[in-house]
């Protein structure tokens, strides 16, 4: 999978994902930003709502289980120090339906042990490369 995000000036970043739609980005006004966009930390925790809700969807709905509504709600916890980064992340499930407690226990697990490739994808490994005016990089990132 590949996607590319363009600088628009200022802050301000749109990807263009490979499904074909785009995304805006952007810094807060204090930041030096104008706020156009989501911050990129917020698009991450939607990133986890997302993938995570659509395999429990997935799951309920191979188990014969049809919620009437599903919300989540993620807490994410940052350091104060750069990088700022997510120390913790919560996330809340809730549903309403005619749904055993046991199989929706089982479905949050399968995402979060098995499927959601967002919340692996956190404790992983990040490689970079650079290229400056069409130049590859030689120095390790």
């Amino acid at each position: 999978m590949k996607t590319n995000v363009a600088w628009n000036g200022n802050m301000s970043f749109t990807g263009t994902a490979p499904s074909g739609h785009e995304i805006t980005m952007d810094a807060s006004e204090e930041s030096g930003g104008t706020n156009s966009g989501a911050r990129p930390t917020e698009l991450l925790l939607n990133a986890l709502a997302g993938c995570t809700g659509i395999d429990i969807i997935t799951i309920l709905q191979k188990m014969r289980l049809n919620p009437l509504s599903f919300h989540l709600e993620v807490d994410g916890e940052r350091a104060e120090d750069h990088p700022k980064r997510f120390t913790s992340i919560h996330i809340h499930y809730s549903l309403e339906g005619a749904l055993p407690e046991d199989k929706v226990i089982r479905a949050i697990m399968l995402s979060k042990d098995k499927y959601c490739s967002v919340s692996k994808t956190l404790s992983a490994n990040v490689t970079a490369s650079y290229s400056i005016n069409g130049e590859k990089g030689t120095q390790m990132l």
